[in-house]
């Protein structure tokens, strides 16, 4: 029974369900073209969404006239349409990576021998916005907004990877004499900024590991650093080490920002 029937000849519940269904249907070829690599053909529209031709054709066209989606006139492809980028633009205008992290930072800190937790950057340099004391015992010295060093904390070296030189000046000129460090290399940051990620080892106190990873927003710049400080210690397995990654992957596709390599 195709939906016209049921739209036709079975008001009602029927009638309603088939209308549902058709929201799913046009939602499923709109998803189609925003995973899409570039523009495609009718023929693969088709072929990725398991239908015919006749439907895709029709669902297309409906999506055209709404803005949703666009076609060619030169080569008869399909791609997003201007409302569909509005939607989009809107959506991510509503996305808050700070609370994203911090939901995930939670979660890990709960099932981890690590604490941690979100830091944003201030004028006077990386600031701890939530924190998460772990689920095991450990002993760490940093709690909800602290002011973390610049050069002596894996956070900070992560935020100096992507931060322009110089509002790190700036917030190093108003850092305590204590928390000065050696500034890192270039090609240290290159690194960072590369893999998205950083860590150190009895760098503040000692054999205390801390580990840094970005959450990028929208534009691909620096939204907030999901860190973590563990007791070198207490043994961690090789999944543990890699946990804080992980859950930053989560954070950055629940949230739709770009992937850093190192969060593949």
């Amino acid at each position: 029974m195709t939906m016209e029937s049921d739209d036709s000849s079975q008001p009602g519940r029927e009638k309603r369900t088939a209308t549902i269904q058709s929201v799913s249907l046009a939602a499923r070829f709109l998803e189609i073209l925003a995973n899409a690599e570039g523009p495609l053909t009718l023929g693969a529209v088709a072929r990725r969404a398991d239908a015919g031709s006749s439907t895709a054709h029709r669902y297309m066209q409906s999506l055209v006239k709404e803005g949703l989606a666009a076609q060619d006139s030169g080569t008869g492809m399909y791609d997003l349409g201007p409302a569909a980028l509005s939607i989009g633009i809107a959506a991510l205008r509503r996305i808050e990576p700070v609370d994203i992290a911090a939901r995930h930072m939670k979660n890990l800190a709960s099932v981890s021998s690590a604490s941690g937790g979100v830091a944003i950057w201030t004028e006077r340099g990386p600031t701890v916005v939530r924190w998460y004391r772990s689920a095991v015992f450990s002993i760490s010295s940093v709690g909800l907004g602290d002011v973390l060093p610049l050069d002596n904390s894996a956070c900070g070296l992560v935020f100096q990877a992507f931060l322009p030189a110089s509002r790190i000046e700036h917030a190093r000129a108003l850092q305590p004499d204590q928390f000065r460090g050696r500034p890192p290399s270039q090609e240290r940051l290159a690194e960072i900024r590369a893999s998205g990620r950083a860590e150190l080892n009895s760098h503040l106190l000692p054999d205390v590991t801390g580990r840094a990873v970005a959450i990028l927003d929208a534009q691909a710049e620096i939204a907030c650093v999901m860190t973590t400080v563990t007791n070198l210690g207490q043994s961690e397995s090789a999944e543990e080490r890699n946990r804080l990654f992980d859950y930053a992957l989560m954070a950055a596709r629940e949230s739709g920002t770009p992937i850093l390599s190192a969060q593949r």
